[in-house]
């Protein structure tokens, strides 16, 4: 085929519109059509949209999620209050978040309360014997003040590791220093959640044991700038003892604290 012209006087005629144009000022567009150059239209991005992926969510060197184990919690300077015959015990706490039916476990008293003693808030006391990890019934040296139904922890330290292994227990009954009808190696509900159970096992003759009391959250009604007019905190809790308390007062010193029945979880 010999040499093409160059087209300098020739005329095309577009593929868009029919029109004769110059052939010089003749393009292509990205279809294949020839047209002038005042017709050209550039291809419309959406034709190719550029590919999208999902958001990436997974994360390089990732580590486990955990629970936290519950801890203690600096209660108010005199945070207990006792009324003269009663056995209800009032305790200020406020924005505790603790939940009605939470065991709370009550450590550094600083003083005896409306003639209520310190080892009665307490509550501790050691064990009386031995117990194997099957033990369904435990005998304490004074379970005077704990309340007949309730939740006891047991302090153990590994003696080659050092480390805590307490056990959390459950008892249905209290008498004569006995705590019966135990359920072993469980754990005490605390704001509302309980952690993992412990683990059941032996225990030594006067080992430390600690209890827990059963609380109720006393609901407040605070006014409060825009609507609602009112909010309902839980500023307080309450309790119950075995033996009322023989004056009212409020009292326990500075820097008590409260918390779950096992502080070693």
């Amino acid at each position: 085929m010999g040499n093409l012209s160059k087209g300098r006087y020739a005329l095309f005629i577009s593929d868009r519109s029919g029109l004769a144009y110059p052939y010089t000022e003749m393009v292509k567009e990205w279809n294949g059509a020839r047209v002038h150059t005042s017709e050209y239209e550039p291809k419309q991005p959406q034709l190719e949209p550029k590919p999208y992926t999902a958001d990436p969510q997974g994360l390089p060197h990732p580590r486990p999620a955990r629970t936290e184990f519950p801890t203690t919690d600096f209660l108010p300077k005199n945070p207990f209050t006792m009324t003269s015959a009663s056995t209800q015990v009032s305790v200020s706490f406020p924005f505790s978040d603790y939940k009605t039916g939470d065991s709370i476990r009550f450590y550094d008293v600083k003083s005896p309360v409306g003639g209520v003693a310190v080892s009665t808030l307490q509550l501790q006391t050691t064990l009386n014997g031995d117990i194997t990890a099957t033990d369904i019934s435990i005998t304490l040296t004074d379970s005077s003040a704990f309340p007949s139904q309730g939740y006891i922890v047991i302090e153990k330290i590994n003696a080659v590791s050092g480390l805590f292994e307490n056990e959390t227990i459950f008892y249905n009954g209290n008498a004569g220093n006995v705590l019966s009808n135990c359920v072993r190696g469980t754990a005490a509900p605390f704001r509302g959640q309980t952690p993992k159970n412990t683990p059941a096992s032996a225990h030594s003759n006067e080992a430390k044991v600690y209890g827990a009391y059963t609380v109720t959250m006393v609901p407040t009604v605070v006014p409060q700038a825009g609507q609602p007019s009112t909010v309902t905190q839980n500023n307080s809790f309450t309790f119950n003892l075995i033996s009322a308390a023989s004056s009212t007062e409020t009292g326990g010193g500075f820097q008590c604290l409260a918390g779950p029945v096992n502080d070693r979880a």
